[in-house]
């Protein structure tokens, strides 16, 4: 009965995430494949600047992760303040990311994008693609504040066990975007004809109705979230408090940022071997992103859940329900990998592009599917890592292995072998067993077991 109910709760904390993101992403395909419509440079170019914009999401995501540790645990202790002042730190934190970040987009965007074009193409042609890049970065600037936002109200509902009204948002949000799409990228129904130009507006334009609804629904919602009650009588928090959250959180911030700076670089690695190479990336992260917010939100629920336990002091259920959910996350992918592998020759017949860049687009598929249950257990296993505080086990875990054996590794097999780029995309994607294999000990052990807010 006990497993059963752990895994009720972990569902019903991760499905209304894996809707919302899920629902997102495939309007992030759908977008795709219409951007793809317009030709490989089109296509290419979006590709390259969400892999720019997917660091920045993930700084985000990990500046908001240290605060929403403790935000877990003052919740299982019941301490409003506490919880309360978590919410003030995060919006110091995203400002602090908007302004590093904006600056970065608008005065090296041109070195950034041109990182992903300096290998060989025949079909390719880099100048437009670097102007259709520039042209929707600018764009794309505008989302930043709103999906900043967004993400402070959004991760604090979340660790109260509110993920119903994020997801909401995030549906209406895809509804408005999906429609933007097809009026502004194709200038229907006489809207202006905007290209790539008008996915990035309409990218825009949700992401601001996903805020309004957030924060409006959240803000009439006071008698059941107590913790916004006189929140912005104050933006300070006490400095004890702030320098202990930093502390905490700047390992999993730098984390966040360097691993998705790592997922950026070895984009940019494989492109040396080929400009066709990001194209075909671009088709499999589009479906593979798909599927993966199983993972992901699982993940989430699984730091969640366990955080509460630890901040009610409830070490040995901690323990026992982490190793539960691990191995429930880990088979649940497996199912994930057999839906991936069966349209692996499907869907990359929806691009407008060359029979090249579908054929790379099928075994960057492939390869990702056969390792999602690896990531799926990966992913539990970090999050338990970090819902007891430990930091910096979970930065040396993840983003430092990331820059020391995975991106050295693809730097040395693009440069000094002759290998096929698939086999060394799955040589690369075959390194996080070692990861897991740590991670699995280290979990074994309970050295993550700690209540950080017992005082």
């Amino acid at each position: 009965m006990e497993n059963k109910s752990i895994y009720r709760r972990a569902l019903k904390l991760a499905v209304p995430m894996m809707i919302q993101n899920g629902i997102a992403n495939m309007v992030s395909l759908v977008d795709n494949v219409m951007v793809g419509s317009l030709g490989t440079e089109a296509m290419t170019a979006v590709s390259i600047v969400g892999q720019l914009m997917f660091v920045f999401n993930l700084a985000i995501f990990g500046g908001l992760s240290g605060p929403g540790i403790y935000g877990a645990q003052y919740f299982g202790q019941k301490n409003t303040e506490g919880f309360r002042n978590t919410f003030r730190i995060k919006i110091w934190i995203c400002a602090a990311a908007l302004l590093l970040g904006i600056a970065a987009f608008l005065f090296g965007q041109e070195t950034l994008i041109g990182l992903y074009l300096r290998g060989e193409s025949g079909s390719v042609d880099p100048e437009l693609t670097m102007k259709l890049a520039k042209e929707y970065l600018m764009i794309m600037l505008a989302g930043l504040v709103p999906f900043a936002i967004t993400q402070i109200y959004a991760s604090s509902l979340r660790e109260t066990g509110e993920s119903f009204i994020p997801m909401a948002a995030g549906i209406v949000s895809v509804v408005v975007d999906v429609v933007f799409n097809w009026l502004l990228i194709f200038g229907n129904l006489g809207m202006p004809k905007m290209g790539v130009k008008g996915a990035a507006a309409a990218t825009v334009i949700a992401r601001i109705t996903d805020m309004l609804i957030v924060v409006i629904w959240a803000s009439l919602r006071k008698d059941k979230h107590t913790f916004l009650n006189g929140i912005y009588s104050t933006i300070f928090v006490p400095k004890d408090f702030a320098l202990r959250i930093i502390g905490k959180g700047l390992p999993i911030f730098l984390n966040e940022f360097l691993w998705a700076a790592g997922i950026a670089a070895l984009t940019q690695c494989y492109s040396r071997l080929g400009l066709e190479i990001v194209a075909g990336l671009n088709i499999s992260n589009a479906i593979c992103n798909m599927l993966n917010v199983v993972f992901v939100a699982l993940g989430s629920a699984v730091g969640i859940l366990i955080g509460q336990m630890l901040g009610a002091s409830e070490y040995e259920s901690a323990k026992n329900n982490a190793f539960r959910l691990m191995w429930f996350t880990g088979l649940i992918c497996l199912i994930l990998t057999a839906v991936l592998i069966s349209i692996s020759g499907v869907f990359p017949k929806l691009y407008d592009t060359s029979e090249e860049i579908r054929s790379y687009g099928t075994w960057f598929i492939i390869i990702t599917a056969v390792f999602f249950p690896i990531q799926g257990f990966l992913n539990a296993l970090y999050f338990t890592l970090r819902s007891g505080g430990k930091t910096l086990i979970t930065f040396l875990f993840d983003s430092v292995f990331s820059w020391v054996v995975s991106l050295p590794a693809a730097l040395l097999l693009c440069s000094f072998t002759t290998l096929p780029v698939m086999a060394i995309y799955a040589i690369v994607q075959s390194a996080d067993i070692i990861k897991v294999l740590i991670g699995y000990v280290l979990i074994k052990r309970g050295v993550w077991i700690s209540n950080i807010v017992a005082d």
